[in-house]
C-alpha cells in the first residue's frame, strides 16, 4: 500500500477540546509533518472543521483515534494524497466553467 502524504477530512468535534489542542495531538502523531485546521460552521455544541495533515507516512487510524479520543467524528475522507512526492490537483475546462456558473 502506498504511503498517505496528504490527507483532508471534514470532522464534527464537541466545543473542547479546542482546534489548538486537537491540532498539537495531530501533530504528534509519527509521519504527521504539518496541520491545518479551518473551521467551517460552529452551533450550540459542536463545530465543523477540516483537517488538512501532510507528512511522509499518515496513519489513518492513529488520526482517526485521536479525533474520537477528542469527541470528534470523521464525516469523510475529501481528498488523500499518495506517492513519492505531493502534486496539485490539475485544473480542467468543467473546473473552469463551474467557477463561471456560480
Amino acid at each position: 500500500m502506498s504511503k498517505v502524504r496528504r490527507l483532508v477530512l471534514d470532522v464534527l468535534k464537541p466545543h473542547q477540546p479546542t482546534m489548538l489542542t486537537l491540532a498539537d495531538k495531530l501533530g504528534d502523531i509519527e509521519g504527521i509533518q504539518g496541520v491545518d485546521i479551518a473551521l467551517f460552521e460552529i452551533d450550540n455544541k459542536v463545530e465543523n472543521i477540516k483537517i488538512t495533515l501532510e507528512g511522509d507516512d499518515i496513519d489513518y487510524q492513529e488520526v482517526q483515534e485521536v479525533i474520537q479520543d477528542s469527541g470528534g467524528s470523521i464525516h469523510s475522507i475529501d481528498k488523500v494524497s499518495t506517492g513519492k512526492e505531493l502534486i496539485e490537483e490539475a485544473e480542467t475546462p468543467q473546473d473552469a466553467g463551474a467557477r463561471w456558473m456560480r
